[in-house]
């Protein structure tokens, strides 16, 4: 009687693994592609914080005023390209929340890519994504006057980079908490308030700024402005004052941990209804 051995059923061949090589880019291409082509999506994305720049710092009569290690319009180019990188990752981390929730996961574990597949290209997206804007008002910078060091315009993109994850986890939240597309567009909304907290817009001043100081856009747009203003903050009055660097880190920091937090009480949550 002659033994058989069982054949796996995803065999770890060469070609085997080049297929699902092939399936996982196929995947990827079609996600960036179904984002990109929203026009509408990627004009609030990419044209609105490029709009806002050239309005804000490149038309300015102050754009060439010094500030830190650069001039001004370096400064509001990299609060710009910030706005844009957030608003990419929330509406991405929201949307893959309410998919998950909508079925969409399960419908992926029947096919050869699976759960680690979704993830990780989910987050190739909103990394791509978040760089388009970051890479439009920074080129845009180039050419219409914004100046700096090597390391203010370096550190600041590598800051907003990475740091826009943070972003992704707040969209994650409200998609997971409120099961909605609805949902996924009040996350990208509320931006808008907290962009105004963050010292995005225009200064802030007394008491309001010291609200401020504790809201999740604060600390990461002050983290990328750090290698172009070494920690000076102007005011509402124009009015300098320093703020150590341990503030922006501990803010990015702890509102990382609070959203990573809630967003793992809420995936056990919606497994305990299934």
């Amino acid at each position: 009687m002659s033994a058989t051995t069982s054949r796996p059923l995803t065999p770890r061949t060469a070609g085997g693994e080049a297929r699902t090589r092939g399936r996982r880019t196929a995947y990827l291409g079609l996600e960036l592609w179904r984002v990109v082509r929203d026009l509408v999506t990627m004009f609030f994305v990419v044209g609105l914080p490029a709009f806002m720049y050239v309005l804000f710092g490149a038309s300015a009569g102050y754009s060439q005023e010094n500030a830190g290690n650069g001039n001004v319009a370096l400064y509001v180019m990299i609060s710009m390209a910030a706005y844009g990188a957030v608003t990419a990752t929330v509406g991405i981390g929201g949307m893959a929340a309410v998919e998950r929730m909508q079925g969409w996961g399960r419908q992926l574990g029947i096919t050869p890519l699976g759960d680690g597949t979704y993830v990780a290209t989910k987050a190739v997206v909103a990394l791509v994504v978040a760089v388009l804007p970051i890479a439009v008002v920074y080129v845009l910078g180039l050419l219409t006057g914004a100046e700096g060091t090597l390391a203010a315009w370096l550190g600041s993109a590598a800051v907003l980079v990475v740091g826009a994850v943070l972003f992704a986890l707040y969209g994650l939240v409200f998609g997971l908490a409120f099961r909605s597309e609805a949902a996924v567009t009040a996350a990208s909304g509320s931006l808008v308030v907290l962009g105004f907290l963050g010292n995005i817009f225009f200064p802030l001043s007394g008491l309001l700024l010291e609200v401020a100081r504790f809201t999740p856009l604060y600390g990461y747009v002050a983290l990328a402005r750090y290698p172009l203003t070494e920690g000076m903050v102007v005011d509402s009055t124009g009015a300098m004052r320093s703020e150590p660097l341990w503030m922006s880190v501990a803010n990015v920091a702890v509102w990382t941990v609070i959203l990573a937090v809630l967003a793992t009480a809420l995936v056990r949550r919606s497994r305990g209804r299934q």
